[in-house]
């Protein structure tokens, strides 16, 4: 499907070890774990442009560990990605994270209000000061941002204001790269089925490439193209949408819920 184009990401066999400290030292020291309680393990693949790519698994199975990876906001603990064959430690974060732009659960304003955090990502491109209020209002309207949220701060918004805020952030920058983290975790129906449709259309306009990791299969089935399943750390498959058994692919996450469950227990 992809062999006339080169991957925009790549990784290769990546790995990341959590990190374990000793304490009680003036320069405390990482501590080695066994490969086998590695975050990841060995994980390798390709990111197009264009690609709708829904990231599933069971809670702990390592998707917003390989999300902050692609942002440089984790480093791996050994392989190598490439963001258009560049390696990713060779490239400024700020640089990065203007072409690779990541969307947490727990996304904060930092202080700023609705109106400013909107501007900031086109502020730091430096676009003139018209094309910048264009885009602004033109996503404004697309995901119906009330006029009454822009001069409220993060502590003045709900938990699925702040989420939908900091999506529109992502998505005023039109980067060449979208990763969220759960982002209908604290949406309602209306505004998923809004963020899908936003989402189809950077994806034809931009050529955004987008990575989502999310819970419910429903969405994910609506929104993706590739299909990248981790299980306890591991690439366990990498499918076109269309070769996904869903049935069985719910099966597996529910049968790695349940034995994690018993772990805990």
């Amino acid at each position: 499907m992809h062999t006339l184009k080169s991957a925009q990401i790549r990784a290769e066999q990546v790995s990341l070890a959590p990190k374990i400290f000793t304490v009680g030292k003036p320069h405390a020291d990482q501590l080695s774990v066994p490969s086998s309680q590695y975050l990841l393990r060995e994980i390798s693949f390709e990111v197009f442009q264009g690609d709708r790519i829904a990231l599933v698994g069971a809670s702990g199975a390592g998707k917003t560990s390989l999300l902050r990876l692609l942002n440089r906001l984790s480093e791996p603990s050994s392989g190598m990605i490439y963001l258009d064959n560049r390696a990713l430690n060779q490239i400024p974060a700020v640089q990065l994270r203007q072409q690779i732009v990541l969307v947490l659960q727990e996304s904060k304003l930092l202080g700023m209000t609705v109106q400013q955090a909107l501007e900031y990502p086109l502020t730091l491109r430096r676009i003139d000061k018209q094309r910048l209020q264009e885009r602004l209002r033109y996503w404004i309207d697309r995901l119906r941002i009330p006029s009454e949220w822009l001069n409220r701060t993060e502590l003045q918004l709900s938990v699925g204001q702040r989420q939908w805020v900091a999506i529109a952030r992502a998505l005023v920058a039109e980067p060449n790269v979208l990763l969220l983290d759960e982002p209908t975790a604290s949406l309602d129906l209306g505004r998923s089925e809004l963020l899908l449709g936003a989402l189809a259309e950077l994806k034809q306009t931009k050529g955004t490439a987008i990575l989502m990791a999310n819970h419910q299969l429903e969405l994910a089935q609506q929104f993706c193209d590739r299909v990248l399943h981790l299980d306890q750390g591991r690439l366990r498959q990498d499918l076109a949408a269309q070769h996904v058994d869903w049935q069985t692919l719910r099966q597996m996450i529910l049968q790695a819920e349940a034995h994690e469950a018993e772990e805990w227990d």
